[in-house]
């Protein structure tokens, strides 16, 4: 394969930012040149540092500036409180979306970076799908790009997918693939809210993608369907069995690795708990600290009743001073969560339920306790749960005898350990790893012509003709003429022989 330049766009940071680091280090390692363009002071990593890959590929790096982070960074520690307060809502990701879309418009105005990233004439770009800014910026560069989503297949709301209402959930249902009638119908209804949702966020970014923009753009579905190839974070043995296209492939685990010796501290810790395993907790890189004061001493209380040793990732500059840390718990501010979950004495995992979380305890084989915050974290705790993996807690339902009850059935009921070691088989059994596979994807899309051959007809086709109601209209006037003729015969025929008045 010859070495082609590849540009990878980061905008949002965390999870996203160690899904694109890996990809973008892969892809450097496989012979082409990669420069990865990542926005800095975005609030969903903390204790981690950006330079994990120096030496690997190229970064260009770009921010809006110390004031506008430290207002952000405000914004959404409140917005944090309503998620563990149980208040999430549409509304708050439209409020999500909306700095992303200022952000993006600061970003396409910067002439430097901008021009810099033209002159270098990449051959194709990947991009973080969850920010339509991504889209808009390959398009403004004239950038082939693939699309990679972080999350689960029913995230996207326009990319053509086959999606039966009937055993295929929608996005933010909560249901799994054996619905009844109720369970139809909601899912039903939330089909129907789709394209609404979808023209929502699209109102965020229509006004950027105007202003940058030479052509114009129907909406979100037209960047979207411009995609050579849409690769996902997530794998079947989480995800619901359904129908894919060719221009979609699953890659979930890109983060899944053996793992290694933990830091002395760590291991040290391990060694000297009383019982033979441990607990790890962490709520993602979205959630560094609980904000809700009810909440964290009903955890502290919780943990501070099982015997097991818990490892909790916790800022601890933000711990509350009055709440005294258990001598079985330990706060960390940074956790190496791969290796703690592939160490042999690690019996449960306590988590938001983030696709990469929940991947890597099925690759580690570690039963779950999924306590959901926001977003598709709903949706994949649903799925573990049907799986068998683990059990939900939503943050208003945690009380301390519930949450220690819960931990202790979920380690003393082999039937968790057993999915998960199942699972995990089946992960780790597929004949290329994700890795390996999302590789050689932008490989064969590079050598490909815009990866036409992937996709169908039915992305260009019109919504009506591609539900066929043209034809539904057609044969509906057909037999309306029909009936309207032997209605007009048959009361000419009534008239005729209706007898003459004398």
């Amino acid at each position: 394969m010859q070495c082609a330049k590849i540009l990878t766009v980061c905008l949002i940071g965390g999870s996203h930012y160690l899904l694109l680091d890996e990809i973008s280090h892969n892809l450097q390692q496989n012979g082409h040149s990669v420069r990865m363009l990542l926005q800095l002071g975005t609030p969903l990593l903390t204790g981690f540092s950006y330079t994990s890959r120096l030496h690997s590929y190229e970064t260009s790096t770009w921010s809006l500036g110390e004031k506008y982070i430290q207002e952000y960074n405000g914004q959404f520690q409140e917005q944090q409180t309503q998620f563990l307060l149980g208040r999430d809502n549409f509304n708050g990701f439209l409020k999500f979306m909306g700095h992303l879309s200022y952000q993006c418009g600061r970003l396409l105005e910067d002439e430097k970076m901008m021009s810099f990233l033209q002159i270098e004439h990449y051959d194709i770009a990947v991009l973080d799908a969850l920010n339509p800014c991504s889209f808009i910026l390959a398009r403004k560069l004239g950038i082939r790009y693939i699309a990679f989503y972080p999350g689960a297949l029913n995230g996207p709301l326009s990319i053509g997918l086959p999606s039966p209402i009937s055993y295929v959930p929608v996005f933010n249902s909560e249901l799994t693939d054996r619905m009844n009638l109720w369970g139809r119908m909601k899912n039903l209804f939330y089909s129907l809210l789709t394209p609404v949702g979808q023209a929502l966020i699209w109102s965020r970014f229509s006004e950027v993608a105007e202003q940058h923009l030479e052509q114009s753009l129907s909406g979100l579905d037209e960047l979207h369907q411009g995609a050579e190839l849409w690769a996902f974070n997530t794998d079947f043995s989480l995800e619901f069995p359904q129908p894919l296209m060719p221009f979609t492939v699953l890659v979930g685990g890109v983060l899944n690795k053996p793992a290694k010796p933990l830091q002395q501290d760590l291991d040290l810790w391990i060694t000297t708990l009383k019982e033979p395993c441990f607990v790890v907790v962490t709520l993602g890189s979205m959630v560094s600290s609980v904000s809700v004061d009810s909440l964290i001493t009903e955890l502290v209380a919780g943990f501070s009743s099982i015997p097991q040793g818990v490892i909790w990732r916790y800022d601890t500059k933000l711990w509350p001073s009055h709440i005294e840390i258990p001598p079985n718990v330990k706060i960390v501010d940074w956790l190496p969560l791969n290796d703690l979950l592939g160490h042999p004495k690690v019996c449960l995992f306590i988590t938001h339920g983030g696709q990469n979380s929940l991947l890597q305890a099925v690759y580690h084989a570690v039963p779950i306790l999924g306590i959901p915050l926001f977003g598709d974290q709903f949706d994949n705790v649903v799925k573990a749960e049907a799986k068998g993996l683990g059990l939900i807690l939503k943050p208003t339902q945690i009380t301390r005898g519930r949450l220690s009850s819960t931990i202790q059935t979920l380690i003393q009921d082999n039937r968790y350990k057993s999915s998960a070691l199942s699972l995990s088989m089946l992960h780790k059994s597929h004949p290329v790893p994700a890795a390996q596979r999302f590789v050689l994807w932008v490989d064969h899309v590079l050598q490909s012509r815009a990866g036409l051959h992937l996709k169908p007809v039915a992305l260009v086709q019109p919504w009506y003709q591609r539900n066929l109601l043209d034809i539904l209209i057609l044969l509906t006037v057909v037999l309306l003429l029909f009936l309207t003729l032997c209605w007009s015969l048959c009361r000419e025929r009534h008239l005729k022989n209706k007898p003459k008045s004398q």
